[in-house]
């Protein structure tokens, strides 16, 4: 499981950083990728990566702000180009919205889809819990922005433990049917009488791992709810601690305030994204350095960059 981050920059493409997209990376676990956001240029990120775009197959939209979406109609027509790979559906979770503009713009633009698009449209009557599957549960919560904005929690649901196959051998039981019994929970009796107790062979379940994804927010409670106990949390870095007037003025957040909801939710790391083009390098990192005085585990990401979980 990993994330990679395809743009880290806010409002405009710079140099350094392109405009918001990120992607969690579950090959390992089903075989698929999540996108998080499509700013424009996306699809060109994603050609300097490991990244087939049939494996996308769910993107959560935040919210409707040309840099969350203007790589949306791109990327889709692009994903229709992989003739030699099979075609797979598309689910796409957003704000009320997200469907017209998506459809619009394919129409417009006379492009036609060998696949489907199944839509998820939310406002503020209908988040809570939008996805479950059998191994991952997703929660969203409207956040503090100058529009409608979505914040993600994405749960791995509890592994299984894992059957420790030596030292069932080492008791002498036999490779077979009695292996898959044991594997299953199940006690078993061997040909001199011994008992062999499932639960002694068995590791405990280890704990799924929980990833928080942000849209664009103020500093505000749900991005505390949404980031409880989280493995990663992904938080807004737009502006720097002397900017914090300027910052709620256009709905966004400081260094020092995702600094502030990582430290309150208990999240073991914090990363920091969406940042203005104002900063540059030695800027960056007294961010960084700045936020690590409140929340020692913080990480200021770059494009391209890739975290591992």
């Amino acid at each position: 499981m990993e994330l990679q981050f395809l743009g880290t920059g806010a409002g405009q493409p710079s140099k350094s950083r392109n405009v918001s997209s990120l992607v969690l990376k579950l090959l390992d676990e089903i075989n698929e990728v999540w996108m998080f956001d499509c700013g424009e240029g996306t699809q060109r990120q994603i050609l300097e990566t490991t990244i087939k775009p049939r494996k996308v197959k769910r993107i959560f939209i935040t919210h409707l702000h040309g840099d969350h979406i203007f790589g949306l109609p791109g990327f889709l027509a692009s994903r229709a180009f992989q003739a030699n790979e099979e075609q797979t559906d598309l689910d796409v979770y957003g704000p009320v919205g997200i469907r017209s503009y998506i459809l619009s713009s394919l129409r417009l633009s006379g492009a036609r889809l060998p696949y489907r698009i199944h839509f998820h449209e939310f406002d503020e009557t209908n988040l809570g819990k939008i996805m479950e599957t059998d191994k991952f549960v997703v929660y969203a919560e409207k956040l503090d922005h100058t529009i409608f904005c979505i914040g993600y929690r994405v749960m791995q649901k509890d592994l299984e433990g894992t059957l420790d196959a030596e030292a069932l051998k080492a008791a002498g039981v036999p490779f077979g049917p009695l292996f898959g019994k044991v594997k299953s929970g199940q006690d078993v009796v061997l040909e001199d009488g011994r008992k062999i107790i499932a639960k002694d062979y068995i590791s405990a379940p280890k704990k799924g791992k929980i990833i928080t994804i942000l849209g664009d927010t103020r500093k505000t409670d749900a991005s505390i709810r949404l980031g409880l106990g989280a493995d990663i949390l992904v938080h807004e870095s737009t502006y720097g601690t002397k900017d914090e007037p300027l910052a709620r003025k256009h709905g966004h957040s400081t260094n020092m305030q995702a600094a502030q909801i990582a430290k309150a939710a208990s999240a073991k790391k914090l990363l920091l994204n969406h940042i203005s083009a104002r900063f540059l390098g030695r800027e960056c990192r007294q961010l960084e350095k700045d936020a690590q005085t409140i929340f020692e585990n913080t990480h200021m990401v770059k494009d391209l960059e890739e975290v591992s979980l």
